[in-house]
């Protein structure tokens, strides 16, 4: 009976699908809450709107890249601090610290006669014993020195794509109710599809993910408009 290849399907998606993600789904979400929210307000035109919205925009991209940057920088600077204690102890604590790495295969079933040539191995090894130290008795990655201006600019960048699409109809049609409606339709369907998408990428149901974001997305421009037209 011939076999049938197995073929596993996992994401992995790395940190950029991730800092596309964060970016993309405030910018939609953000600037289509503010627009719906000023187009409520009494004497409101789509001068206003736009104006409010490209001001959104630089501020909501500029905060967003700066909180990928200072997290991405958090990280790379607490695997350092880590890496430098791990480094001392292997130096002065080496005892202690192979007792660490048998404790682990311990835990995999592995008794001290099947551990003891990898205790000799990793001390043969200094740099694979820091390694599996810091992988293993930490959880800790190394992250890409490069991370956080990445990190930041990537966000960053998304998020104005992302902020582009609600605030397009306002730029293009100068009927602030019409523009209205054609910015809730096309970032209905942005949202949707973005949603849609990332399910894909992450092994969620796709319509699910989509409807979902969609939903968030217009939960927040309904709020923000019913709250201005209340205020205003």
């Amino acid at each position: 009976m011939p076999k049938i290849p197995h073929v596993e399907r996992h994401f992995t998606g790395n940190e950029t699908v991730r800092d596309i993600v964060i970016g993309m789904s405030d910018g939609l979400t953000v600037p289509f809450a503010l627009a719906a929210g000023v187009s409520a307000v009494v004497g409101a035109s789509t001068k206003i709107v736009v104006t409010a919205g490209l001001a959104e925009i630089v501020a909501g991209s500029i905060a967003m890249g700066l909180g990928g940057y200072l997290a991405a920088r958090t990280d790379f600077e607490h695997y350092t601090t880590e890496q430098q204690r791990e480094n001392w102890e292997i130096d002065h604590l080496p005892d202690r610290e192979k007792e660490e790495v048998a404790e682990v295969f311990r835990n995999y079933g592995m008794d001290d006669v099947q551990i003891q040539p990898i205790l000799i191995a990793m001390h043969n090894n200094r740099q694979k014993w820091l390694d599996f130290m810091m992988r293993f008795e930490l959880g800790l990655e190394a992250p890409n020195p490069k991370r956080a201006r990445m990190s930041a600019l990537t966000i960053g960048v998304s998020y104005i794509v992302g902020g582009f699409i609600p605030l397009t109809p306002y730029i293009l049609i100068h009927d602030l109710t019409i523009a209205l409606l054609v910015s809730i339709v096309v970032t209905l369907i942005a949202l949707f599809l973005f949603g849609y998408i990332k399910g894909r990428f992450t092994g969620t149901k796709p319509l699910k993910a989509g409807l979902q974001t969609v939903m968030v997305g217009g939960v927040a421009a309904g709020v923000a408009f019913f709250l201005a037209r209340l205020i205003g």
